[in-house]
């Protein structure tokens, strides 16, 4: 028997995945690529943005019409507002949290569905193999949280509790879905509630993972060889502060992990995102100055460079404090590259406001930007605002600051023209003959190879050629 699941979102969604697919093969159910042969059927949602959950009900009508001609359970998870849960549930057979994930072989007992692993007792020998503590908390109800407020809004919001149980959560080992890359969770929810976002209200408040966890499950990675290893958290910079004295702090994690890689015989690049500026101390900085496995790539997003809008937005910190920052990376480490996130169009944008989120592009000069033209989401303070900007201007906002990157991308990696490059091998390029790979700052890089064995694994790459966003080169040497 089979399952099939569409992972949508985030990298922390992708990690969420891997973890429910280690539940249900667990249960003895096979991986599959084709959604048409699967007996069981899921998604991962993602409540962050309007088009993704569109996605959803578009899957789930065309899903539900097959049972019709065939027995299959369908199911959604991930990040789901409560306003949709109550949607899913007429439309899906289960929904769950990931913070319920450990009952998953339990629901699908229930629901009265056959498994390959239907005669193991599941209450005992499923949790022996994911390897689940007891359960001994209490259960609770959901308590009312303050949030941002929206113009005229008295009201407080009531923010559910999708983190309840999440350490449990943790305890799964995830089925990783490469030999090479893996995402590590450090924490789980955000307790910013930028005005945009929803995700306080898809996976609550701040949840820091066992640093001993972490750290046992870094150390299993780079006993096995993988070469590129992530840690995520929707505010990683804040791991440890909801368990102040019980916990270490995000620095002190890198470090940990910085010690891992001086003292082991396989090298590996360790990266980790998303911070948020407001705690993005110098300290954090100096740890990835200090360490070789500490990847010299730092993503910051940014997301406007007007202080008003910051204001609006929520983001908690202004230009003087991110300019800040910058400069100190640059100081510290100047071989970083520095990644951002940016929103134009956001409601009541002025010419004046997105012209200084230009002028801070120019400024910071940034290696990469994931730009996005702002759409409102369904359970943001925001969603409740005008919005205001028309698409036409929001398009037309969006390709200049892609202009504007591109520029300072392409000069970037024109400077990388006669330098030699360790580089990790991820796949097969677009390009015909050729293998793309990634440098430690993640820049692109693409050269002529039909060896596939290269996949996984670092090599030595001369550059000679760049464009905006890649570069081209030759390989010099095999570096493992």
């Amino acid at each position: 028997m089979k399952y099939y699941i569409l992972q949508l979102g985030c990298q922390m969604n992708i990690s969420d995945g891997e973890r429910v697919q280690k539940v249900l093969e667990s249960m003895g159910y096979e991986a599959t690529d084709n959604e048409y042969e699967a007996n069981i059927v899921g998604i991962i949602a993602c409540s962050v943005r309007q088009k993704a959950i569109d996605k959803v009900y578009t899957r789930i009508k065309k899903w539900n019409k097959q049972k019709d001609k065939k027995n299959m359970l369908t199911f959604v998870t991930g990040c789901v507002l409560p306003a949709d849960k109550q949607k899913f549930l007429k439309l899906f057979d289960l929904v769950f949290t990931m913070s319920e994930l450990k009952e998953l072989p339990n629901m699908i007992r229930q629901y009265g569905v056959v498994t390959p692993a239907g005669t193991q007792t599941l209450d005992h020998d499923f949790e022996t193999i994911l390897n689940l503590p007891e359960d001994k908390t209490p259960k609770e109800n959901p308590i009312p949280l303050k949030a941002v407020k929206t113009p005229g809004e008295k009201k407080k919001k009531i923010l559910p509790r999708p983190d309840k149980g999440i350490e449990e959560f943790w305890h799964i080992e995830p089925k990783y879905g490469s030999g090479f890359e893996a995402y590590v969770p450090i924490q789980n929810g955000c307790n910013k509630f930028c005005t945009y976002c929803a995700v306080p209200y898809t996976r609550g408040r701040e949840v820091s993972r066992p640093s001993e966890d972490i750290l046992k499950e870094v150390t299993s990675l780079v006993d096995r060889g993988f070469k590129s290893i992530t840690l995520l958290g929707q505010n990683v910079n804040s791991y440890g502060l909801d368990k102040k004295g019980k916990e270490i702090s995000f620095p002190e994690l890198l470090r940990r992990i910085g010690k891992i890689g001086d003292n082991h015989p396989n090298n590996f690049w360790l990266y980790f995102t998303s911070p948020h500026p407001q705690d993005m101390t110098d300290e954090v900085i100096e740890v990835v100055s200090q360490y070789k496995c500490l990847a010299k790539q730092i993503h910051l997003p940014v997301q406007s460079g007007d202080d008003a809008m910051l204001k609006r937005m929520h983001r908690t910190h202004d230009l003087a404090q991110y300019r800040h920052i910058v400069q100190t990376i640059r100081r510290l480490i100047p071989e970083a590259t520095l990644f951002t996130d940016i929103i134009v169009g956001f409601t009541g944008e002025t010419e004046e406001e997105f012209e200084n989120t230009r002028k801070a592009m120019e400024e910071f000069k940034y290696n990469m930007a994931y730009i996005a033209q702002y759409s409102p989401r369904p359970g943001a303070a925001s969603h409740e605002w005008p919005d205001d900007i028309p698409v036409q201007t929001k398009k037309e906002r969006y390709h200049k600051l892609t202009d504007e990157l591109m520029k300072h991308s392409l000069e970037y990696n024109k400077g990388l023209i006669g330098k030699t490059f360790k580089v990790l091998v991820r796949g097969n390029d677009r390009k015909a003959g050729y293998l793309s790979a990634l440098t430690e700052g993640k820049i692109i890089v693409r050269f002529a190879s039909d060896n596939k064995n290269l996949i996984g694994q670092y090599v030595q790459v001369k550059i000679t050629s760049a464009a905006p966003f890649s570069t081209e080169g030759i390989m010099v040497e095999n570096d493992d």
